[in-house]
């Protein structure tokens, strides 16, 4: 049965002040000479990392003045065919063989790179996200085989972060696990196979997902959605157009244009929004759900990202979307001005996600913002019993830093859908989730 929001909360932030209260313990319990001295930016060196994507705009030494192969590949492609849609625009600045930002193996994560992720807080998203892992398995019956995806995996760490875990700490479930990852590019799969060469045999690699076998499992993504190429499109007082991309002597411009498939006028005729509105539609999200879905005969898809319910990302006062870029930790104003070299990224409706698994005879397991998902994990990580090591003390403050609210706690949210689950009691991940369905409109 579902605990009630009262109840929730109650249970919910007496696990918060233990878990705050260790830190403190471990602070006085310390020995002198491993403490760390208090000041006044004692928070702001906990969360600095997560301050990553800041609001200043980047500036052009941070990147190359001349213009890069891509470009003049974009060039020459406008002039051949004329304007292209933002969507080949993007699919091309991201994901183009060999000059795309994430294919080339240009993408930086981390302090010294252009933007921050859960997984660059340390092994502990990992460790806590296989606990959840371990439970759906158990959930689905402990089958002999099954397999973990991840697509999105970058340079393996967190996959080396949940083998470990799952080795140590769940050897049963580890034993009948195969690791999957989607990755179509060559040099992130070398770094990949690079990383988890301890585990060969049990990480195998695909393509895509559509090239995989059906298996019953787990499929898992860590800002993935977020990185697929949206349509960017605008409502004049003639009605809806689309935004492509155009040749403005050596740069590139936007301008108007007829909608370039009827799929977005599906989507589009449900707003309500002024005139001048500008936003993104991501059929790219919806395309890859039906695909994951496809292939998974029983088990679960749990994505984490930034985004919105429907209502929420489509509100009236949102007018200019939220697709922006990104460079060494700062927002990029044009969007056009570097194609392959800065990070081109929109927030995810969360809402369009859950009905296309719906469509597919899924279900709808929970939904939270990512506070929530730790706050309930961590009740199946941290032990009562607590030696107070200073491993433990970095742990403790990876943790606040996952789930505070003013930083990553709030801004990204966990999406978890089923098929073919037998046990009706809610994942821990997701015992704090308010009503899933109310919150995503469904």
């Amino acid at each position: 049965m579902r605990t009630s929001a009262a109840a929730a909360e109650g249970g919910e932030w007496l696990i918060v002040l233990v878990l705050l209260l260790l830190i403190v313990l471990g602070r006085m319990k310390t020995p002198n000479s491993e403490r760390r001295t208090p000041k006044a930016g004692v928070i702001s060196e906990l969360f600095a990392p997560c301050l990553a994507r800041s609001l200043a705009p980047a500036t052009r030494s941070q990147m190359s003045d001349q213009p890069s192969a891509l470009a003049e590949s974009l060039h020459s492609r406008i002039a051949e065919h004329g304007p292209m849609t933002f969507r080949d625009f993007m699919e091309a600045a991201l994901y183009d063989p060999v000059h795309g930002y994430y294919t080339s193996g240009r993408a930086a994560i981390g302090r010294k790179g252009d933007f921050f992720t859960n997984v660059s807080v340390g092994p502990l998203f990992g460790k806590l996200l296989t606990r959840q892992f371990a439970e759906m398995w158990r959930s689905l019956g402990s089958p002999e085989s099954w397999v973990l995806i991840e697509q999105g995996a970058h340079g393996g760490d967190f996959a080396a972060d949940v083998l470990g875990e799952l080795q140590e700490s769940e050897p049963e479930c580890f034993r009948c696990v195969g690791y999957r990852i989607v990755e179509p590019a060559g040099e992130l799969r070398r770094r990949q196979a690079e990383r988890l060469n301890k585990w060969e045999g049990k990480v195998a690699w695909s393509s895509e997902v559509d090239a995989m076998e059906p298996a019953v499992g787990v499929h898992f993504s860590n800002e993935l959605f977020d990185a697929l190429p949206v349509h960017r499109v605008a409502l004049r007082e003639h009605g809806w157009v689309e935004r492509y991309v155009a040749a403005a002597g050596t740069g590139l411009e936007f301008i108007d244009g007829l909608l370039s498939t009827p799929r977005l006028m599906e989507r589009l005729s449900e707003l309500v929004a002024p005139v001048d509105y500008e936003t993104e539609v991501n059929l790219a999200a919806v395309e890859l759900v039906a695909s994951i879905v496809s292939k998974i005969t029983r088990g679960y898809l749990l994505a984490i990202d930034y985004g919105f319910p429907r209502d929420e990302y489509y509100r009236c006062e949102r007018t200019a979307g939220t697709l922006t870029g990104y460079a060494a930790h700062r927002r990029q104003e044009d969007l056009l001005a570097a194609p392959g070299e800065i990070d081109l990224t929109a927030h995810v409706d969360f809402t369009s996600l859950a009905k296309a698994a719906e469509c597919a005879g899924w279900e709808l397991c929970g939904y939270t913002d990512q506070h929530h998902l730790m706050v309930g994990l961590g009740s199946l990580y941290f032990s009562d019993e607590v030696t107070l090591t200073p491993e433990h003390e970095r742990e403790l403050r990876a943790f606040k830093t996952l789930m505070h609210p003013d930083f990553m706690g709030r801004s990204f949210k966990a999406l978890c859908l089923g098929k073919g689950i037998a046990e009706a009691k809610p994942l821990t991940g997701f015992q704090y989730a308010r009503d899933s369905r109310k919150a995503l409109g469904l």
